[in-house]
């Protein structure tokens, strides 16, 4: 039997890292759907992802021919387990206070199966007290974070917010379908 698996892009620079981890997580035999916010189709374009896996991506909450239930309902029926990776801090926002006005963030609220998050973005926004509190609030609720890492930004600095590596997330990833905990 085929995992099945949604792979959540958000809006960050570090979506072109998430090309990597859903190639290699599809050459491992997992089934791996994409869904990509708005702002994320602006870094890396569907037709990437859906070379990848070699299935549609999914960027609308309504398309009534393929889901007249509404995609973030049999996209989360069909999925074990829900990564988005990078999470940006407005999709970390969105999740923390139950916010949905996109497929993806509607997805989180209608998902009931295991949550991954890889946070990226600028350290100085890391830092920050409401992002540290909805971080807590991700974690009480019982999603995994994996990252974010130190390293060279796109803002030309380093420090911590770099999205954790492709194989990490991976790792994370099959632990929890093989019913490990992280």
């Amino acid at each position: 039997m085929t995992r099945e698996i949604v792979v959540g892009v958000s809006g960050g620079i570090a979506a072109y890292k998430t090309a990597a981890l859903v190639s290699d997580l599809v050459q491992s035999g997992i089934g791996v759907t994409v869904v990509m916010t708005r702002a994320a189709t602006k870094f890396v374009g569907p037709a990437t992802f859906r070379a990848l896996t070699g299935r549609r991506v999914y960027t609308r909450v309504f398309d009534g021919q393929e889901f007249p239930l509404g995609a973030h309902i049999e996209l989360a029926r069909r999925a074990e387990l829900l990564c988005v990776a990078p999470a940006t801090a407005h999709l970390m926002a969105q999740a923390a206070h139950g916010l949905a006005d996109d497929l993806l963030s509607t997805l989180l609220l209608s998902f009931t199966g295991r949550v991954v998050i890889a946070p990226a973005m600028n350290t100085e926004m890391w830092e920050k007290p409401p992002v540290q509190r909805n971080l807590e609030q991700l974690q009480a609720d019982g999603f995994h974070t994996v990252g974010p890492q130190e390293g060279w930004l796109s803002c030309r600095q380093k420090g911590v917010g770099r999205m954790a590596e492709p194989d990490e997330i991976k790792r994370v990833i099959l632990s929890l379908l093989e019913g490990e905990d992280e």
